[in-house]
C-alpha cells in the first residue's frame, strides 16, 4: 500500500515557519500562527500514531509543532518586552524618535545616580 502526506502537514509546517517570523509584528501574527501550528500538529500526531506504516511527513509535523512553541514563546517575551516600553517610555515616545531618546536619557541617569 502506498504511504500517504499527514492532513496538513505542510501547512503546519508553515504556520510553524510565520510564527517565528511573525513575532516580531506586535507578537500577535506569530502567537495566532503558532497556536493553530500546535493544535494541527498535535492532531496530525494523533492520526499517526494510530497507523504510522500508512503515512509520511510526519518530520514536517513535527518541526512545525517545534516552531510553532518557539513562535509562541518568541511572541509571549516580545509581547511582554512591548508592554514594558510603553510602561516606562511611553506610548508617545515610542513613536517620536527624539522623544524616545531623551526619556532613555532620563533613564539613565536616574539609573547611575
Amino acid at each position: 500500500m502506498e504511504k500517504q502526506k499527514l492532513p496538513n502537514s505542510t501547512l503546519i509546517l508553515i504556520l510553524g515557519i510565520c510564527s517565528i517570523i511573525g513575532c516580531c509584528c506586535y507578537s500577535i501574527p506569530g502567537l495566532v500562527c503558532g497556536i493553530i501550528a500546535v493544535v494541527l500538529a498535535t492532531k496530525a500526531t494523533n492520526v499517526y500514531k494510530l497507523a504510522p506504516e500508512n503515512y509520511s511527513d510526519y518530520g514536517n509535523v513535527k518541526a512545525g509543532k517545534i516552531m510553532g512553541i518557539i513562535g509562541i514563546a518568541l511572541s509571549i517575551i516580545f509581547f511582554f518586552i512591548l508592554l514594558w516600553a510603553v510602561a516606562f517610555i511611553g506610548w508617545d515616545a515610542i513613536q517620536d524618535p527624539e522623544l524616545m531618546q531623551e526619556r532613555m536619557r532620563e533613564i539613565q541617569e536616574a539609573q547611575q545616580g
